[in-house]
């Protein structure tokens, strides 16, 4: 049975609270920080669904989401996040993202706060997970929440890249990733978190990868660094 427009619709604002539940319930979201948002389909009704702005993602209400069209005004719901430009500019320059979420993961946060290992890329690549799910994720200087300029940055940045970037690093306020679903969303959160956890925990710190075992990794498995 074919569903109808507000049937997909409303399955699609479950998901998102699905998600944003078990982010907060695992610790990987607090308080009212972070938003997630999803790219709807022309069966969905278009435009794109958002987290309210200073939403708890623990405590969702899927009839309390925001809902705005493609040029960025609300339909429906309770006010957007304060994030909304940015994910509206990724959604332009990643036409493969259906879903966008951002946290303030605490040790991704951390690893802001004390020094990302470089510009271009927050961490080496220290973990096969990590190279094959997550890829190269840049780190962007700060500015205050919500400043439009951060949107048109990134949104530079995930045209010019060599390779298709998935995330990016919001310089002392947590990470921003995209992807085809929440749900796979999430799941490249978890890995750029732990891997962040670990390159923490180590003393010394693990050397990376070498250029063949990362070859190895892109032509065994299409990995994204």
């Amino acid at each position: 049975m074919t569903l109808s427009a507000p049937d997909t619709q409303q399955a699609m604002r479950a998901e998102i609270v699905r998600v944003g539940s078990s982010l907060f319930s695992r610790g990987l979201a607090h308080s009212t920080a972070g938003n997630i948002s999803v790219r709807l389909d022309a069966a969905q009704g278009g435009g794109f669904l958002i987290t309210p702005t200073d939403a708890c993602l623990g405590h969702l209400d899927p009839d309390e989401l925001a809902w705005v069209g493609e040029d960025g005004q609300q339909r429906a719901g309770a006010r957007a996040s304060k994030t909304l430009a940015l994910h509206r500019r990724i959604y332009e320059a990643a036409p493969h993202a259906r879903s966008v979420l951002h946290t303030h993961s605490t040790h991704l946060v951390a690893l802001s706060l004390q020094g990302v290992w470089q510009a271009q890329d927050i961490l080496p690549p220290i973990t096969p997970y990590q190279v094959m799910k997550v890829g190269h994720v840049p780190h962007l200087a700060y500015r205050a929440p919500g400043d439009a300029a951060v949107a048109d940055e990134l949104g530079a940045l995930i045209r010019r890249a060599e390779r298709p970037l998935h995330a990016a690093m919001l310089e002392r306020l947590g990470p921003v990733v995209w992807h085809h679903s929440p749900a796979q969303a999430m799941a490249l959160l978890e890995e750029l978190e732990e891997t962040a956890r670990l390159w923490l925990l180590c003393s010394p710190r693990p050397a990376p990868l070498d250029d063949t075992r990362i070859d190895e990794l892109r032509q065994r498995f299409n990995a994204l660094w």
